[in-house]
């Protein structure tokens, strides 16, 4: 079931910054931990970024210093920017809860994602 639902995706020319932004209708994000994923064309599923509930952020190490994940509590958004955008971030990006339960395969699994195409 679509549980999440991701905006803010489209082309970007490389070196600019794009904002994601990751919203729910039937919980409330704010009460859980907001991992983010991305699926390059051909590609497997890979964690981007995570953020605790309390807002503490967490990067992977190949992309820190060109993400930042964040979020707003009191609105119940979570939030990814990518800046300075490259090429290789062409992908369709996910957002999930932890608070939905672990799953194996997480691009997909609670929402369609948004699309995010770098050109030079």
């Amino acid at each position: 079931a679509v549980r999440l639902v991701e905006s803010g995706g489209g082309p970007v020319q490389a070196g600019r910054s794009l904002t994601l932004s990751c919203t729910t209708s039937d919980f409330t994000l704010a009460a859980s931990d907001i991992r983010w994923f991305r699926r390059a064309p051909g590609g497997e599923c890979e964690l981007v970024a995570y953020i605790l509930v309390n807002g503490d952020p967490h990067v992977v190490e190949d992309l820190k210093g060109r993400f930042t994940i964040s979020r707003d509590n009191t609105k119940s958004i979570g939030y990814l920017t990518i800046n300075p955008a490259q090429l290789e971030d062409t992908a369709v990006y996910f957002c999930t809860a932890d608070i939905l339960g672990w799953v194996r395969h997480p691009c997909g699994a609670w929402s369609q994602g948004t699309q995010v195409s770098v050109s030079s």
